[in-house]
């Protein structure tokens, strides 16, 4: 094939095909080959508007090719993108406007230019600008100084930017007791050139810092002897024990640094959490927010759910300074605004006793409010002691935490997931009821064995080899007979294989609570099509009758069982846990309250839920009651479940739930131990001291109503 190359040849080709063809004009140079002409330089207004739009857009480099080659060869290009991205970060620049107002154009051009800063620290600032272009060999060019980003730059210098950062908020337990507070520690430094006995002095720091002379020699080796050089931090009080052997040290500086303190360390660490240095991969996060590097942020729990009210609102100065640190100029200012605090709905010293309860146990406690679903208490064990975070925590204490036997770190209050156990005949109960094919007088007969699966698959009663005999359905729960249980659940199945899970998910099982600041887990209530796409089978009846004594797949949260009972307890009513009472005030802002959040309804009638609040009653008041023997004499009258779950790994899960006084419902609580064994022996004795510290508390005279 032939390839055609000529140019005169490429325009006859292209003049037959235009023939007929209406305002088509050939290019002039296909018309007459030849040297391209010289393009016609653009306006100086249009090189000052590209400039200014690619400013807008952060395009530096585009920026950097408008300069005259003049002001190129004074300064790089790292040079250039470097002063705008530092005035950017200076002024904690989020959106930049730049309006093009007009040009004067003679031997030099002007354009003049109105610059809107959007800033996260300093709000909105506007300046009036002007940029100067030169025609250089055709083309115009900024004549580019640092004054072009600010008029103030041709000083010389450089932005500073000093923020000002508010004090943290507190966090308060309902009666203003405080959770997590601010106060400080002691940094030790040294000025190199200013010791004048170097061991001597060296050895006192060994001593208060607990670091080796060798370590801290090092810290300071290689860097300029006039500087200022922290070698370590000590708490407040160490620092007033060794204050006068320190200062009398020529060179030693100490330095107050704000931080913060929880108290008692390991009270509600869960649920407080901590705060700590923002992460390397999520600094830009934090700096789309404001945040500097080197901020101490809210990282889990309530310090990280209130960090918009806690941190306040900073404000800053931004100020121009010369080379040698003395400022040249106040350019923005903006003051800071009082940060907010935090009150809880936490009970300190029941969330203290509900700590030394479970110490040397794993378990979780949670106590609310039944009226209202506020969280009273949250407790998880093994816990640790959230003053390891303050300043920052060393790595290797952070890896014991890690690999801790017992996961410290885990919040089995809201993540811990067991299965219920006898508990979950509450839900049974309601379900055999509410499906009319029971009234709580429905007589069932318990031998101790049952058999109704058919031949090879006898069950047994947990107090087999003895029986129960005779017994109403109320009387069922009350001594948390199994084979009632039994019979109900495959009633049920026949009726409809999925009433049991529909009622369990009515009972608020299967999904999150919503608690406020916290991780949670859903846990499970098993169905037929969790069944099959987890074992590829179907549900039978087998099924149905171990979830209706709260085992097999079922898995519950300590805080979803402590909801159950709430409701229970209040007639009811399903509230979303509630750990925050309200937000304080400031000058500027009113308190901000939060009001109790229903989120639904116990699918009971009031006739069946009061039968199933009577059986709870009997739990911990009749002779045959399961925990009666724990709160017979008991002055406060109590209703409650134990609990007994399987655990293939060990010994049983022991549980109590219950709620006090039972004729006016003031408390209610949730108690799991790991490995306890029965729940009458291992749960119900720590919520009987609860109910007690609770409630004798308020009879003292102490009000358990936030202030």
């Amino acid at each position: 094939m032939a390839h055609f190359r000529s140019p005169t040849l490429i325009l006859l080709l292209l003049s037959a095909l235009c023939v007929g063809c209406q305002g088509i004009v050939l290019p002039l140079s296909l018309a007459a080959p030849g040297p391209l002409p010289t393009p016609i330089p653009p306006s100086a207004e249009g090189v000052a508007h590209a400039f200014l739009q690619a400013w807008e857009r952060d395009d530096y480099s585009a920026m950097y090719a408008l300069l005259t080659s003049a002001s190129q060869a004074a300064t790089s290009e790292e040079e250039f993108i470097a002063a705008y991205s530092s005035a950017a970060q200076a002024m904690t620049l989020t959106r930049l406007t730049i309006n093009l107002q007009s040009v004067l154009q003679g031997e030099e051009a002007l354009a003049d230019f109105q610059l809107t800063a959007q800033t996260l620290l300093l709000g909105s600032l506007s300046v009036t600008n002007t940029l100067t272009l030169q025609l250089e060999e055709g083309r115009w060019g900024v004549a580019w100084s640092p004054a072009c980003i600010l008029p103030q730059l041709e000083r010389g210098g450089h932005l500073y930017l000093l923020p000002e950062v508010p004090a943290r908020g507190h966090i308060y337990d309902r009666q203003g007791l405080g959770l997590a507070a601010n106060g400080s520690r002691v940094v030790v430094g040294i000025v190199p050139e200013e010791l004048q006995q170097e061991e001597r002095t060296l050895h006192l720091l060994s001593q208060v810092l607990e670091e080796p002379i060798s370590i801290l020699g090092q810290t300071y080796a290689d860097v300029p002897s006039d500087w200022f050089v922290a070698l370590g931090e000590v708490s407040a009080e160490k620092g007033v024990e060794y204050y006068d052997a320190l200062k009398e040290q020529p060179g030693v500086v100490l330095k107050e640094r704000p931080v913060r303190v929880y108290y008692g360390g390991d009270l509600a660490p869960h649920v407080l959490g901590y705060v700590g240095p923002i992460r390397a991969e999520e600094a830009k996060k934090w700096a789309d927010r404001g945040y500097p590097p080197n901020i101490m942020v809210g990282q889990t729990g309530l310090e990280a759910w209130g960090e918009e009210y806690l941190r306040g609102e900073w404000g800053g100065t931004l100020a121009l300074v010369s080379p040698q640190g003395q400022t040249i100029d106040i350019l923005a200012q903006k003051p800071a605004r009082q940060s907010r605090s935090i009150y809880t709905t936490l009970d300190r010293a029941l969330q203290q006793r509900a700590v030394e309860l479970l110490k040397s146990q794993r378990g979780a406690v949670v106590a609310l409010d039944p009226r209202n679903g506020q969280v009273l208490a949250m407790a998880s064990s093994p816990s640790f002691d959230l003053n390891l975070f303050v300043p920052a925590i060393a790595p290797q204490d952070w890896q014991v935490l890690l690999h801790a036997p017992g996961q410290p770190l885990l919040n089995r209050a809201a993540q811990g997931l067991y299965p219920p156990a006898s508990i979950f005949k509450i839900v049974s109960m309601a379900a055999a009821m509410e499906s009319g094919l029971y009234e709580a007088t429905s007589l069932f007969n318990c031998t101790g064995l049952w058999s109704g699966l058919g031949p090879g698959w006898t069950k047994r009663c947990w107090v087999w080899p003895r029986q129960h005999g005779i017994l109403d359905l109320v009387t069922g729960l009350t001594v948390s007979c199994d084979t009632v249980f039994y019979e109900v659940s495959l009633a049920l199945h026949q009726r409809d294989p999925m009433i049991l899970p529909q009622y369990a998910r009515r009972f608020g099982l299967g999904r999150l609570t919503g608690v406020q600041g916290l991780d949670e887990e859903e846990g499970l209530v098993p169905d037929e099509e969790w069944k099959e796409q987890r074992w590829g089978e179907v549900w039978r009846a087998g099924d149905s009758v171990n979830l209706a004594i709260g085992q097999g797949d079922l898995l519950v949260t300590p805080i979803q069982m402590a909801v159950l009972i709430s409701a229970v307890a209040n007639g009811g009513t399903l509230y979303r846990p509630q750990l925050v009472w309200k937000v304080g005030g400031t000058p500027e802002l009113p308190e901000q309250p939060f009001a109790p959040d229903a989120r639904g309804r116990l699918p009971l009638t009031p006739e069946h839920l009061e039968a199933i609040r009577e059986g709870l009653w009997g739990v911990a008041n009749q002779d045959a009651g399961t925990a009666y023997w724990v709160f017979k004499g008991f002055e406060i009258p109590v209703a409650g479940k134990t609990g007994t779950a399987e655990n293939p790994g060990g010994r049983p899960h022991a549980w109590f739930v219950g709620y006090a006084p039972a004729d006016d419902p003031q408390i209610a609580i949730a108690v799991v131990v790991e490995n306890g064994g029965e729940g009458s022996v291992a749960a119900a004795p720590i919520f009987r001291s609860l109910v007690e510290t609770f409630l004798q508390k308020k009879d003292q005279g102490a009000s358990h109503s936030p202030k």
